[in-house]
């Protein structure tokens, strides 16, 4: 997996980087039959972002007619580069390095031979002049885009499971280098962290189980003035599928914006665990959560998708 993640680093640590370029890159490593791969610019009021969108189908897949279940990678970040301001890869860009090499790694094991039951789809976006935004503790990396949009390129209809990848190191609640898995949200519901995930992710990384928490505020959408810890999370404000969310984390609080703090080990974990859920997952041995448990504590204490939503305007005082 290092090897994609080196290719897919050097693609976008250029003030050039874009979606046409992941592609080509993605068609190379998928040989004749090609990626597949979709692109989508989308203009906002500070710049503009591709939108890549890659489609792996399973040998049992939704897309064949079969029943293998289909999950979602979504590389989550407001933008591979802050140019002007900082002069190389942010650090926010370890979501869409990870969701890129997973999607060459899916790519090359199908050319091999090597095809998963269910169907995988990636989804990230790049930008290599995005804008940043003030946030405690450190600066965040902002979008030239709006969450709301980004929800609607990166998520799609069919993804009955979200495995959402995002770098998490702007915070002091994480003091731990490498990865960390988040309780699974549904509908407006924090979960129980998926105790078949949080094995799988042991076993990737070699290391105990690191979790973090996720608090009421993380799951509601951008825009409300509630403080987030980032938008790792936001995919659960635009779909009624499970959502987990894999952090790339930091022992030291690091702001999104700053360049030299990329570690493509880290990110090869990621993508390598986000390979080994698709198989799992696909496969039928692996669930994000208990839906019997979920359709019951919705049964006793009632919907909480409102929580998906900006909610109501503040009453004046």
């Amino acid at each position: 997996m290092l090897k994609y993640v080196l290719d897919v680093v050097d693609l976008l640590d250029d003030p050039e980087a874009d979606g046409k370029r992941a592609v080509a890159y993605l068609d190379s490593v998928a040989g004749p039959e090609g990626s597949g791969a979709e692109v989508t610019t989308v203009d906002g009021e500070r710049g503009s972002t591709d939108f890549v969108l890659v489609r792996v189908p399973g040998a049992k897949g939704r897309s064949r007619g079969g029943d293998a279940r289909t999950l979602g990678v979504v590389g989550r970040l407001g933008g591979v580069g802050a140019r002007p301001e900082m002069t190389g890869l942010v650090s926010d860009a370890d979501g869409a390095a990870a969701a890129l090499a997973a999607a060459a790694k899916l790519l090359d094991m199908r050319r091999r031979g090597d095809v998963l039951d269910g169907d995988v789809v990636i989804a990230t976006h790049i930008c290599p002049d995005a804008p940043t935004a003030p946030h405690d503790p450190v600066p965040f990396m902002d979008s030239p885009v709006d969450i709301a949009t980004m929800n609607r390129h990166e998520l799609t209809a069919d993804m009955e499971a979200v495995l959402s990848i995002d770098t998490t190191k702007g915070n002091r609640i994480i003091n731990h280098k490498g990865l960390a898995l988040s309780p699974t949200v549904k509908e407006g519901w924090v979960l129980r962290v998926s105790e078949q995930l949080g094995e799988l992710l042991a076993v990737v990384t070699g290391e105990p189980l690191v979790t973090y928490p996720v608090t009421t505020q993380d799951i509601t959408p951008y825009g409300n003035g509630a403080h987030h810890i980032n938008s790792i999370l936001q995919p659960a404000t635009a779909t009624a599928a499970p959502v987990v969310g894999l952090a790339v984390t930091s022992a030291a609080a690091v702001p999104g914006c700053q360049t030299g703090a990329s570690h493509e080990t880290d990110i090869a974990a990621a993508a390598r665990f986000a390979v080994e859920t698709a198989k799992a997952f696909g496969g039928g041995r692996i669930d994000f959560h208990d839906a019997e448990e979920f359709a019951a504590l919705v049964s006793r204490y009632g919907s909480l998708t409102h929580l998906q939503t900006l909610g109501n305007a503040p009453s004046e005082s």
